[in-house]
């Protein structure tokens, strides 16, 4: 490994492959995979991401938002594409892009038929979100009459999908929860159903799903986390390898007296003689202030560094006091062997915050 490499998160196309594998390798041959590339692709870089998957015949992709997906129409990307939480303002992108909404409430349902209407479109595809207790959007059960009703008192929507989300279904504890969850997805559906004469693609599970409740996987699951090879804390899974690992270097190392201090508003004062670190990584690539002052670390020729002081915006100072190491040696902040979700946990978070938080101007480089 070549000295002074600066920072970069490296993107293991390898891993993805592997990762698409695995879920496929337990679930039904007949239940398709949408994949989740919103957030940047969890922070991996959407674009390449989801033309990789698509020569690996992924059968949907889903972003939470519609610039997601207008860009993913620009790079050339053909397969259907879900866009979780459209706003108003960008149905007519939607229907322009051909893409899919989620219909969530009454209001956007409303709007979207009427634009439909405007544009003489028909049987126009879209999604249905049912809130089975995740409280956040969706449709409520109560609420599915009138909603069938709406949609087909004309013809200008079609239901190619009908799904909801599962609070948590990462936790054993909660697995009643869960349970009471899919009953009422399970019942909802039913319902919808009797009520058309066609029948859409149902879908529930999110990774730990996949993992945990395979009888309900019905006609699609749904994976983001997963792809990459992360989980969380509850859920563990040895087949899943991490995608994307943050590697820096060492910019210049400081030998500093007892009673220095490290940092922005002398965050550490130096209780020993101690050699000190710089890396060419801050709070504005992503890595937040709670890292700083001992609470995160990084590994320097396999040994752990804690995070000294306070993360500053474009660097951050670890102690190498006990590490033989050299101005330009590299720096893993995570990666295959030293987990996101090990270091996220030190400040009490999750791997998922931790990777969308990667800024885009940090280099990515793809390897295969």
């Amino acid at each position: 490994m070549s000295k002074h490499q600066g920072t970069f998160v490296e993107i293991n196309l390898n891993s993805l492959q592997h990762n698409f594998n695995y879920i496929k390798s337990i679930i039904s041959e007949k239940t398709k995979v949408l994949a989740v590339v919103k957030a940047y692709a969890y922070g991996a870089e959407p674009s390449k991401i989801a033309s990789f998957l698509e020569k690996l015949n992924v059968d949907y992709f889903a972003v939470a938002y519609t610039s997601e997906a207008v860009k993913l129409r620009q790079v050339g990307i053909k397969k259907p594409i879900l866009i979780f939480h459209p706003q108003p303002e960008n149905l007519n992108a939607i229907i322009k892009h051909n893409l899919i909404p989620t219909l969530y409430c009454f209001k956007i349902l409303e709007i979207f038929k009427e634009i439909l209407s405007t544009k003489k479109n028909k049987n126009y595809p879209v999604h249905l979100k049912i809130n089975t207790g995740l409280n956040r959007i969706g449709f409520n059960s109560k609420e599915i009459s009138e909603l069938i009703d709406s949609i087909n008192k004309d013809n200008f929507i079609k239901i190619d999908g009908v799904y909801s989300h599962l609070s948590s279904s990462e936790d054993k504890l909660e697995s009643d929860f869960t349970q009471k969850q899919i009953s009422l997805f399970t019942k909802s559906v039913t319902k919808i159903m009797g009520e058309i004469s066609y029948k859409p693609i149902v879908h529930l599970c999110n990774t730990s799903g996949i993992i945990n409740f395979p009888e309900a996987h019905f006609d699609m699951v749904r994976c983001g986390i997963g792809l990459y090879g992360f989980s969380n804390k509850l859920t563990k899974n040895e087949s899943l390898i991490p995608v994307v690992s943050l590697k820096s270097s060492i910019s210049q190392i400081h030998f500093i007296n007892k009673g220095d201090s490290i940092g922005y508003n002398r965050g550490h004062i130096a209780e020993t003689n101690k050699k000190i670190g710089t890396i060419p990584l801050g709070h504005a690539d992503g890595i937040s202030r709670l890292y700083g002052n001992n609470n995160g670390f990084v590994f320097i020729k396999n040994k752990k560094a804690p995070i000294i002081g306070n993360v500053c915006m474009d660097m951050l100072m670890v102690d190498i006091s006990k590490i033989n190491c050299e101005e330009g040696d590299e720096v893993i902040i995570f990666n295959e062997k030293h987990s996101a979700e090990q270091l996220a946990e030190s400040v009490g978070t999750i791997s998922y915050e931790l990777l969308t938080a990667l800024s885009r101007r940090i280099e990515r480089k793809f390897i295969i």
